[in-house]
C-alpha cells in the first residue's frame, strides 16, 4: 500500500495536477506541496526559457496607448516564475502564474495551470492572451 502524500488545495479555482498527488518529489516552493500560498494577480503567459532549474522566464506582451498619435505600441514584460517538477514545462508553452511571496531575488510567482500547446512562432514574436 503507498503511503499518503500531504497535498493541498490551493483554491482560486485551479485544479491540483494528478503528477503532485501521485508524484514522489520534494518541493518546499511547490503551490501544492509546500509551504507556499498563492494570492494576488493571477496572469498568463508564454514561456521563453527553461535554463534555470526550476524556474521559468514568462513572457507578457502588451500594448500601451500613446494620447498624442492615438496609436498603440507593442510592449512586454518578462516575469521569473518558479515551476513545480509536476508541470512538464517546454519553450512556447503557454502557462499560468499565481502571485506569491518572494521566493528569491527576483521569483515572486509560481506557475499553477498549463497548457502544452506549442506556439510555433519565434521566442520575441508578440502574442495576446
Amino acid at each position: 500500500m503507498k503511503s499518503m502524500r500531504w497535498v493541498k488545495n490551493v483554491g482560486l479555482g485551479i485544479k491540483t495536477p494528478d503528477a503532485a498527488i501521485e508524484g514522489n518529489y520534494v518541493d518546499k516552493k511547490c503551490p501544492f506541496t509546500g509551504n507556499v500560498s498563492i494570492r494576488g494577480k493571477i496572469l498568463k503567459g508564454l514561456v521563453t526559457s527553461t535554463k534555470m532549474k526550476r524556474t521559468v522566464v514568462v513572457r507578457r506582451d502588451y500594448l500601451h496607448y500613446i494620447k498624442k498619435y492615438r496609436r498603440f505600441e507593442k510592449r512586454h514584460k518578462n516575469i521569473h516564475a518558479h515551476c513545480s517538477p509536476c508541470f512538464g514545462v517546454k519553450e512556447g508553452d503557454i502557462v499560468t502564474i499565481g502571485q506569491c511571496r518572494p521566493l528569491a531575488k527576483t521569483v515572486k510567482f509560481n506557475v499553477v495551470a498549463h497548457e502544452s500547446q506549442r506556439a510555433k512562432t519565434g521566442k520575441k514574436t508578440f502574442r495576446m492572451f
